[in-house]
């Protein structure tokens, strides 16, 4: 018979299923009943529910619910700090069976061939991984990247299987005010789908920026603005990540009626709050502790996500759809027992039979070498930009403080939690290096260093003390970048990011602990933030409003200007 005839004859029970999950009951998304009856699978697609079936293999699922895999609707894959393969892993155990990725990390360092290494690596893990076209390589015009993507780069990444459409488009002002690069884009993609970011953004402008065919929305944090963008035919993600934390503002707006336009997504979340609370596993039991019901969030989790980017074949379990199921101990704790992806059961064994790609973009750190004085900041006037972090969002507000020169120097002032921040260009085109003034980590001495620097990703740098900054980012050339702590001289904690400088070469549970050895040594030196190197990432992604710092000087992303 025919692969077709086949699913036919084992749906009616004419022939045994290759595989009957037995003895649970599964959450009906359309009603959110809970039913009664074995689910029979046929070469990864779920052929029967609700009926009593034979098969080849039978699992016994009794005392567990049966929901659908989890989507992850955005996140970055290089910002788990691992490779594809690793985050498959440590994931998809988890039940996130469907990740939809934006490789413009990666990307942003070493242009196609970054998302090409995603689509490749696509074909050979359990989950199945999605590869969007990265919409903006660089994301402005006002830092320096490693690779830049003009719309005549993407086609011809456009037919891989991986695809869905075009990643997050966050220059929002080149969609608004009609750049001819930006239109040349949306109209590759005019039809398909096109993933939003515009943070803030309402009324008129809004209203420009949805009629430009784009559809979905991560960047929301608040009811009011989530609201008009739902209102504008949006579909809203609430987002979680290990900085962008907008759940619980958000959770008030996920309800029964609103659920079917509502989705979850990571962007992104770090091994180490994997293994500490979770991914949209964790996302899924808080929003029901916080009073979503049930049905609302897992239809956000997974048919809303289907439904939103156009995957017909997974988000529920019903007859014709691929065979991603979470055997959950109870709807509220969502702790997985067993995990299917594409009909199978996910395994050290199944993880063991994978192929693997090689790895990309070695060698990729090209910073010049600085000293102490590189981070001098001069200046004649005591009035003085200063970026003010809001911890758990990459919202920044743009403050003003009095700071006097010394000796040709504005100084750090940790007393006034007034810390240096540096970013210096890492892909040997300039060797630029910028200076500026942080408030919000609390850094009473030493430096931390980081390759991964938003979207550009040159190294980004904190600290009180010049020499220690020279120590941590010269460091980052020796390891292929990464993450470095420093204090009186001594490298205190780092991580080796060899990938691009963004991702390690290591299992998860390794980069785990050793982001463990970082975030003790952060807090050593002061660190109040519990998640300083991503926010630290952060600090540079010049479409975020309000003040940021790129390689090119401190940004006013309001005005979407370099500062003189």
């Amino acid at each position: 018979m025919s692969d077709l005839e086949t699913r036919i004859s084992q749906g009616r029970g004419d022939t045994p299923a290759d595989l009957v999950l037995r003895g649970g009951r599964l959450l009906d998304l359309m009603t959110g009943a809970l039913l009664e009856g074995d689910v029979a699978i046929c070469d990864g697609v779920i052929v029967g529910t609700c009926e009593t079936y034979e098969g080849a293999e039978v699992i016994d699922v009794t005392g567990l619910i049966l929901v659908p895999g989890f989507i992850d609707t955005h996140l970055h894959i290089e910002s788990s700090l691992v490779t594809p393969f690793e985050f498959d892993r440590c994931v998809t155990p988890r039940g996130v069976t469907t990740a939809i990725c934006d490789p413009h990390e990666i990307a942003n360092v070493i242009g196609a061939d970054g998302i090409r290494y995603f689509q490749e690596s696509s074909a050979h893990t359990l989950m199945d991984i999605r590869v969007q076209l990265s919409s903006c390589v660089p994301s402005t015009h006002m830092e320096t990247a490693g690779a830049e993507l003009r719309a005549d780069d993407l086609a011809p990444l456009m037919t891989h299987p991986s695809g869905i459409g075009l990643a997050e488009f966050m220059n929002y002002p080149g969609v608004i005010f009609r750049d001819p690069e930006a239109m040349k884009k949306l109209r590759l993609f005019e039809g398909g789908h096109i993933d939003g970011h515009c943070p803030l953004l309402s009324g008129r402008d809004l209203n420009a920026y949805i009629a430009a065919g784009i559809r979905t929305e991560h960047e929301a944090t608040s009811p009011e603005e989530a609201r008009e963008k739902l209102q504008k035919g949006m579909r809203v993600l609430i987002r979680e990540g290990s900085v962008s934390k907008d759940m619980h503002a958000l959770q008030p707006l996920l309800t029964d009626l609103t659920a079917p336009y509502m989705c979850l997504c990571t962007d992104d979340r770090n091994p180490l709050d994997i293994g500490e609370h979770g991914h949209l596993d964790y996302m899924i039991r808080t929003l029901i502790a916080l009073g979503c019901s049930p049905l609302a969030v897992y239809r956000a989790a997974t048919l809303s996500a289907a439904e939103a980017f156009g995957l017909k074949d997974r988000g529920m379990i019903a007859p014709g759809r691929r065979a991603d199921i979470v055997a959950v101990d109870s709807l509220e704790a969502c702790n997985a027992q067993l995990v299917l992806a594409g009909g199978r059961v996910v395994d050290d064994a199944a993880f063991a039979t994978r192929g693997t790609v090689a790895p990309v973009g070695r060698d990729s750190v090209k910073a010049p070498t600085v000293t102490p004085d590189s981070f001098r900041n001069a200046g004649n006037r005591a009035e003085t930009p200063v970026i003010g972090i809001r911890e758990g969002q990459i919202l920044t507000d743009h403050l003003t403080e009095e700071i006097e020169a010394e000796d040709g120097d504005k100084r750090p002032d940790p007393a006034r939690d007034l810390v240096r921040i540096a970013v210096i260009e890492r892909h040997g085109r300039n060797g630029n290096i910028a200076t500026g003034f942080v408030r919000g980590f609390g850094l009473q001495s030493g430096a931390i260093a980081s390759t991964v620097c938003h979207d550009h990703h040159n190294i980004a740098c904190v600290g009180i003390d010049y020499a220690d900054m020279a120590l941590a980012a010269n460091r980052l050339a020796e390891l292929e970048g990464g993450f470095v702590v420093a204090d009186g001289g001594k490298i205190l904690a780092e991580l080796a990011l060899p990938v691009a400088g963004l991702m390690s070469l290591d299992p998860f549970e390794e980069v785990r602990d050793r982001l463990v050895a970082l975030r003790a040594a952060a807090k050593g030196l002061g660190v109040t933030l519990e998640e300083p190197f991503l926010q630290l990432a952060f600090l540079a992604l010049p479409v975020i409003p309000a003040l940021k710092i790129t390689d090119r000087g401190m940004v006013d992303v309001t005005k979407f200007e370099l500062l003189p």
